[in-house]
């Protein structure tokens, strides 16, 4: 999983990430609240932890902000303060959860699968999505763009749902074989542009609108 750490006590946002790479995940680091914002602004994360006390704008100002943008990406926040107002603030702005400094890496691991076993639930009870006129079935496990069934296999299937989960988001070919793949040794280091050719030829193709886009130099984009 993509996850960004937004925290200024360096050492410890070192610590968090060697944790999570030791667990498998990809890790962006930020150290002031501009530069966080900024990362969750213009990139797809599956949890962003986020320290409360930042440089720059604050971790309450930067959830307030990505949920006001519809992000629903989760935010575990992390905060020296204990209170229980704070906490409420916290919640009230946005935030999934919330670990008191100093924690347990054992705890923050722990919240950090609970938050993404609730989006994966939460994505589960979503019986379709739509991206213009593409729409995906996911309890029949059909594609149709304009009405037309369009048959895909199985990695087709799951590719074109990764990205039709993060419409408008660009995303990194490091993401898409961690989430589509997950390490499989089918996932060679082009994989990802065969099958985005693949979905091209199936999804796009004989339609005035492309709906995959290449951004180079980072990954692919799907919206209408």
């Amino acid at each position: 999983m993509h996850i960004l750490v937004v925290e200024d006590e360096q050492r410890l946002a070192h610590l968090l990430r060697r944790v999570l790479l030791e667990e498998r995940h990809t890790v962006d680091l930020a150290y002031d609240g501009n530069a966080g914002l900024n990362l969750a602004l213009s990139d797809t994360y599956d949890v962003v932890v986020l320290d409360v006390m930042l440089p720059g704008i604050d971790g309450l100002e930067i959830c307030r902000q990505l949920r006001a943008e519809r992000m629903v990406t989760p935010v575990l926040m992390l905060t020296a303060r204990g209170a229980v107002e704070d906490r409420v603030t916290g919640l009230n702005v946005g935030a999934d959860d919330y670990l008191t400094k100093p924690f347990a890496m054992e705890e923050l691991l722990a919240r950090i699968n609970a938050l993404l076993r609730r989006r994966d639930r939460h994505f589960e009870e979503a019986p379709q999505l739509a991206v213009g006129d593409l729409m995906l079935d996911l309890v029949r496990h059909e594609a149709r763009r304009a009405g037309r069934v369009i048959e895909l296999t199985a990695k087709e299937f799951a590719l074109l749902e990764y990205l039709m989960r993060h419409p408008g988001r660009v995303l990194t070919r490091t993401q898409i074989v961690d989430s589509v793949w997950r390490y499989d040794l089918e996932a060679l280091s082009n994989v990802v542009d065969i099958y985005i050719h693949y979905l091209r030829d199936k999804i796009d193709q004989g339609f005035s609108h492309p709906l995959i886009k290449t951004v180079r130099g980072v990954g692919y984009k799907i919206e209408a």
